[in-house]
C-alpha cells in the first residue's frame, strides 16, 4: 500500500464520517455548559480522538487475531450506542426540566460522562477495523492517527458552536442537548439494522 493522496484522501474522509457522532454530542455539550473553558474543551476533543482513533485500531487487531470473536460481537454495538447515548440523553432532559440552573451554574461534563459518551459515540467504529484490515501496522496507525485528528478539530468545532448557541438558549439547551444525543443513538441502531 503506497502512502499517496489516496491514502490520506480516504482516512481523512473517514475520519469525517466517523466524527460526525462525536461532533453532535460535543455540540450538546457545548449546549449544556456555554462557560467551558478552552483547555476543557481541548480535553474534551482529546478524548473523543482518543475513542475515535483507539475503537477502528482495536478492530484492526481483532482482525488479524480474532476475528471470528468480534463477528458475534457486532450485530451488538448499535444496541449499546443506544443504551448509553440513550441513558445520557435522558439524564440531560431530566436535569433540565427537574430545576433550572443559571447558564454558567450547569453542573460540568464529568470525566465519567465523557467516557461514556466516547465509547458510545466511537464503538461503532470498530467495524472500521475491518476496512483498513489490509493494511500493515504502520500504516493502520497513521490512518487511526489521521481519524484522531480529524475527530479532534471536529470536536473542538462542535463545542465552539455548542456554547455559542447554548448562552442564548439559556434553560433550554441541556433538553435540546439530551434529545440531539438520543437521536443519535436512534441513528446508530436504524443505520445499522438498513
Amino acid at each position: 500500500m503506497e502512502l499517496g493522496f489516496s491514502f490520506f484522501f480516504t482516512n481523512i474522509m473517514l475520519g469525517v464520517g466517523l466524527a460526525m457522532d462525536a461532533f453532535s454530542v460535543s455540540l450538546a455539550n457545548g449546549l449544556n455548559e456555554p462557560c467551558m473553558k478552552p483547555r476543557k474543551m481541548a480535553g474534551i476533543a482529546g478524548v473523543f480522538a482518543v475513542f475515535q482513533g483507539l475503537m477502528p485500531m482495536t478492530g484492526w487487531v481483532c482482525v488479524h487475531t480474532m476475528v471470528q470473536y468480534f463477528s458475534a460481537f457486532e450485530k451488538l454495538v448499535p444496541w449499546i450506542a443506544l443504551a448509553l447515548l440513550g441513558w445520557i440523553g435522558g439524564k440531560m432532559i431530566w436535569d433540565s426540566v427537574k430545576g433550572e440552573q443559571e447558564e454558567c451554574d450547569k453542573r460540568p461534563i464529568s470525566a465519567r460522562l465523557l467516557l461514556v459518551q466516547g465509547v458510545a459515540t466511537s464503538i461503532d467504529a470498530l467495524s472500521v477495523g475491518f476496512t483498513i484490515a489490509e493494511y500493515n501496522a504502520l500504516h493502520a496507525l497513521l490512518a487511526v492517527s489521521l481519524i484522531a485528528a480529524v475527530t479532534f478539530v471536529i470536536c473542538y468545532a462542535g463545542l465552539m458552536i455548542g456554547k455559542k448557541a447554548g448562552t442564548r438558549l439559556a434553560g433550554k439547551a441541556g433538553i435540546l442537548g439530551g434529545i440531539i444525543l438520543i437521536a443519535i443513538g436512534i441513528e446508530i441502531l436504524l443505520t445499522s439494522l438498513l
